[in-house]
């Protein structure tokens, strides 16, 4: 049945060739225009290091400076929470609350349109905000998309400007040069001093002449605005009014009339000092140790990354030119995500380059002639060619995953050129009439190219339709792959057979002589050895099963990680100091840490953010917390990994001896990428209704995780704490006094912090006017206590704060967590070098089966077990979707099932091959090592097929069926060899994972290495024994049938 298929189909297969044989002029010029709509597509493609990931997430965000983090919950938190969760398709929201900031995320099903997520969580903030306090920010809403991270960061210095005029002119002038760059979504400025009108009244002046603060705020608000007065109608025309009522400087400030007392004009400047200033600094930036204005570059949505990159450096080489850029100011580059992005391109380019040299050094090495070997090369930049016009087609960028793709497909890409152009040049030696010799070989091989590709799209092509993070990423890799392949396929059987034909000279030069006497050699070999296997056959199917049967371990180990890290020598390292630490204390420490970073001969640049942190224009206030991000060199550059790095900081930092002050150190790798709901590998979560409780458990947990392998910086969310001043009204006395509760809020806020109470005007700019008591006047809590009240009623006269509240120190968790709503503590922990996420989960979970909490408390997986479960099992679905695929494909091609039985059966063979590399490399099992285990379902079939029909064909002429397995192997050794070589090679630089962005293709590539070069055994060895049991079994039921 399989050969009637054979026979039936050849001819009208081998037209395509036949026609290409006849027609090579029009051949050329079809592929000739391929290549020309190839490079113009490329031309158009945007740059990238990743596919596109959309998270499906929103965040809500909302600042409110100053304000505890209870406080914050209460007020803002929850309310957000009632409102946001009845979002439409959402699955979980969780929040983060710390002081001055609370954060809100929703997360969807991947696949929702995270735009309509957008707008629904938009309509329910709409109707949140009528419940929140007068006070905060705006809230922001947001997706998390790792497109919206700033693609370049600068720390902006001088040496000759202040502070205040540094943020001013960088605010004013610089960034808005960058606005209108083309791809520049923003230009945010933050940190530095902004210019402020601050007005410090004298508490005991103002009670003295009956006044209060609010005589101070009603005059600044009332009397410093311009206000409309009609229009002016005159016989001719009409002329518009206004009153004019701005302060224009600052002595109209302290001008400014404020109120009448015994027949006198009181002027502000009477009661209070004016002072023009610039804003408390409290969050401290530097870069490489010099203070500075930080300014983000943050790209649009579909913008091309180092597009963007190389027109803001356009930009800047401009301002220079032009001496807009003044010779004080220096610019430090602290973020430049172009950098690895290029030199990643520039190695998987490199990859692909070296890769095809190397499978075209191969195939001269077989066929020992230089046009041969260039009619089987041109097949690989015609392929590529080809790919790139489906890429601009399909809206692909070129990343690590699409140009990975291509490095991956350039060893085979060249296997169909192979078969069909060796079996071509067999047929020339033998025959006079070179087209029908190139007719007839072509006939041949047709349906075996066919097959082959066939199966290997039909093994990937599944993969294309899965969602989630590791869709998001893998999707294109494999779209590049199978494109590839299928334009190798289209050229084996167009453009190599009219090429082929062409070359007539079957001369043999001393090189090739060699070579062919070689291979002649294993052809003899091989067959002798086949003909004694064949005799002991069992003994070969029971090695082969053995060696599976050891195998299996290997992938039940639990050394699982989701992704592989990427090092792009990024490190990010908090600095955390004792409660209630000063924030000049806090930037001591990390100065001095900061120099030891910056005299290690890795290190980059060393940006640091000291009391809080900055988002755009706006900041977070902490002062007894620090962030430093340390940019190391390039991989190819620095001689350790990040990992390496951080351990002999840590050792350095742990020398220091710095008590009090807690640095963990995390290699950041590709921002955007996660596996679980929290920022570190490893996320647990503590839930209870008794936050005393919730602490004292986590502490109790996060000892016990110190103590298992590979975890290194566990913490817990609720470790971290701060003083906090509690206030207690006596509300009896406070009634009886007139005073109530926003009497005190409004003069224990003027008094710690200050309050905007209008604006000024300057040259176009405004600046805030902040009323504020004297910083020197409160400087302990005992101080609160002599904070002056004024009461509404008129018959009470000014009071001290002491004599209606009492003012105390507690302390309070730093951030608060809530899950669903409800409050949780969030244990976490990085991963040491050498630790999988398998590993550490299955001690987590020994550990969490051994704690007994009370009733009522929860500990559970904060996403990484579902992570890595969900991937296991989307890769055994894949794999046996894959198997039955390749199966069915290959069943209806030969209209039989019982040669693509013996075909099939070879596939898991292979696995011993991965195991071996998996051993020896001590490869984790990641996403990329099952990707390439399903891509060898659909590459390891080749040689099969190729071998077993070559047997089909021996047998037409042979009666004995060993025979003919023993003729089509020794026929078929050298494509076999050639094909699996070529592939081999031409992934080699892939696998070898040398500089930026090859981890994460390195895996995929050795399991297709390792993998393949077993299976080239399996196809020599176990399938023609495979062949010969099967179809043996099937004549003796044929012949017991007949007897019957």
């Amino acid at each position: 049945m399989f050969l009637r298929w054979h026979s039936r189909h050849q001819m009208n297969k081998s037209s395509i060739a036949a026609w290409s044989i006849r027609h090579p002029v029009g051949v050329s010029m079809l592929a000739l225009t391929v290549v020309i709509i190839g490079l113009f597509s490329l031309t158009r493609l945007a740059i990238d290091l990743l596919p596109q990931i959309i998270y499906p997430e929103v965040r809500v965000r909302i600042i409110d400076n100053g304000v505890p983090a209870s406080v914050l919950e209460d007020s803002v938190t929850r309310q957000l929470e009632e409102q946001l969760a009845i979002t439409e398709d959402l699955i979980s929201i969780q929040s983060h609350t710390e002081r001055g900031i609370a954060t809100v995320d929703l997360s969807f099903d991947y696949g929702k349109d995270i735009d309509i997520a957008l707008r629904d969580a938009s309509t329910r903030l709409d109707r949140a905000k009528r419940f929140l306090p007068d006070t905060i920010d705006p809230p922001t809403i947001y997706k998390l998309d790792p497109s919206q991270i700033p693609v370049m960061e600068f720390v902006i210095s001088s040496e000759l400007r202040g502070d205040t005029e540094l943020r001013s002119w960088v605010d004013d002038v610089f960034s808005k040069w960058f606005i209108n760059v083309p791809g520049v979504a923003s230009a945010e400025v933050g940190g530095g001093l902004i210019r402020e009108i601050q007005v410090i009244p004298d508490q005991q002046r103002l009670a003295g002449i009956g006044l209060s603060y609010k005589n101070i705020i009603d005059a600044l608000q009332t009397s410093n605005k311009d206000e409309a007065m009609g229009r002016l109608q005159m016989p001719a025309h009409e002329i518009t009014g206004r009153i004019t009522g701005r302060l224009k400087d600052i002595d109209d400030i302290k001008n400014l009339a404020i109120a009448h007392n015994a027949g006198n004009t009181v002027y502000l400047s009477d009661v209070a000092q004016i002072i023009d200033t610039h804003v408390e600094e409290r969050v401290k930036v530097r870069a490489d140790g010099v203070s500075g204005v930080k300014l983000s570059i943050q790209k649009q949505p579909t913008a091309n990354t180092t597009a963007v990159v190389e027109a803001v450096k356009e930009r800047l080489a401009w301002l220079k030119a032009q001496n807009i850029l003044p010779e004080d100011v220096t610019l430090t580059t602290v973020s430049d995500q172009s950098i690895y992005i290029v030199q990643s391109l520039k190695n998987a380019s490199l990859s692909a380059i070296t890769g095809a040299f190397l499978a075209m050094s191969v195939v001269y090495l077989f066929l020992g002639n230089l046009r041969r070997t260039l009619i089987i090369g041109s097949a690989i930049p015609i392929a590529i060619m080809f790919t790139f016009v489906l890429m601009g087609l399909g809206g692909l960028t070129l990343n690590i995953m699409t140009l990975g793709g291509l490095a991956l497909g350039v060893g085979m890409l060249v296997d169909n050129t192979i078969v069909m152009l060796e079996n071509i040049y067999r047929h020339q030696r033998n025959h006079a009439d070179t087209f029908t010799a190139s007719t007839e070989a072509a006939n041949e091989v047709t349906s075996a190219i066919i097959a082959s590709t066939s199966t290997n799209l039909s093994a990937v092509l599944p993969f294309l339709f899965i969602g989630g993070l590791t869709g998001l990423l893998f999707s294109e890799l494999i779209f590049t792959i199978s494109a590839a392949i299928f334009a190798s396929m289209i050229i084996a059987v167009t453009l190599v057979p009219a090429y082929a034909a062409k070359v007539t000279n079957i001369k043999t030069n001393r090189i090739r002589k060699i070579i062919d006497n070689g291979v002649d050699a294993l052809q003899r070999i091989y067959a002798s050895s086949i003909s004694v296997l064949l005799r002991f056959r069992w003994l070969v199917v029971l090695s082969f099963i053995a060696g599976l049967a050891f195998s299996i371990p290997v992938f039940q180990s639990g050394k699982h990680i989701v992704l592989p890290n990427l090092d792009n020598g990024n490190i990010s390292v908090k600095i955390t100091g004792d409660t209630g630490v000063s924030l000049a204390e806090m930037d001591q420490k990390t100065q001095l840490i900061e120099h030891l970073f910056a005299t290690q001969a890795e290190t980059d640049t060393v940006y640091s953010l000291v009391g809080g942190s900055v988002f755009g224009r706006s900041q977070r206030e902490t002062p007894s917390e620090a962030s430093i991000t340390v940019q190391l060199k390039p991989l190819s550059v620095r001689l350790i990994s990040s990992g390496e790095w951080i351990k002999r900081m840590e050792k350095l930092i742990a020398e220091q001896q710095l008590a009090g002050f807690d640095v963990r150190m995390t290699q950041r790798g590709i921002r955007g990428i996660r596996t679980n709901k929290g920022d570190e590998d490893i996320s647990l979560r503590l839930q209870g209704a008794n936050n005393v409780e919730l602490k004292t458990l986590a502490d109790g947990i996060a000892e016990k995780m110190r103590l298992i392998p590979g975890l290194s910086n566990v913490a817990h969310s609720a470790e971290d704490e701060q003083f906090e001043l509690a206030m207690t009204i006596d509300r009896e006395r406070a009634a009886s006094l007139g005073v109530n509760l926003q009497d005190i809020k409004q003069a224990t806020q003027i008094a710690l912090q200050g309050v905007v109470v209008s604006d000024y005007l300057d040259d176009d700019k405004s600046y805030d006017i902040r009323l504020r008591l004297p910083q020197n006047e409160i400087r302990s809590p005992q101080d609160m206590e002599s904070i002056l009240l004024f009461p509404a009623k008129d018959n009470t006269g000014p009071i001290y704060l002491g004599t209606v509240a009492n003012t105390e120190l507690l302390k309070s968790p730093i951030s608060i967590l809530r899950d669903n709503q409800m409050r949780i503590v969030e244990l976490t922990a990085s991963l040491s070098d050498g630790t999988t996420l398998g590993e550490a989960l299955q001690s987590l979970a020994e550990l969490r089966s051994n704690i007994t909490l009370p009733k009522g408390y929860t500990l559970y997986d904060g996403g990484s077990q579902k992570a890595l479960q969900d991937q296991q099992r989307l890769t055994e679905l894949l794999l046996l979707l894959a198997l039955f695929l390749v199966f069915v494909v290959m069943a209806v091609q030969y209209e039989s099932l019982l040669n693509p039985l013996i075909i099939i059966l070879s596939v898991p063979f292979a696995a011993i091959g991965i195991a071996l590399a998996i051993d020896v490399l001590a490869l984790p099992l990641s996403m990329p090592v099952w990707l390439g285990m399903i891509m060898l379902v659909g590459i390891v079939v080749n040689n099969a097929i190729l071998l077993v029909e070559y047997i089909e064909i021996e047998r037409v002429v042979r009666n004995d069926i060993t025979s003919s397995i023993v003729a089509a192997a020794r026929l078929r050794l050298r494509p076999i060899l050639m094909t699996t070589l070529s592939t081999v090679v031409g992934m080699i630089p892939l696998a070898l994972g040398l500089g930026e962005g090859a981890e994460m293709l390195q895996p995929l590539a050795i399991t297709v290495v390792w993998g393949l070069s077993f299976s080239m055994l399996v196809s020599l060895l176990l399938v023609p024994v495979m062949y010969l049991l099967l179809h043996s079994l099937k004549n003796r039921m044929g012949n017991s049938n007949l007897q019957a």
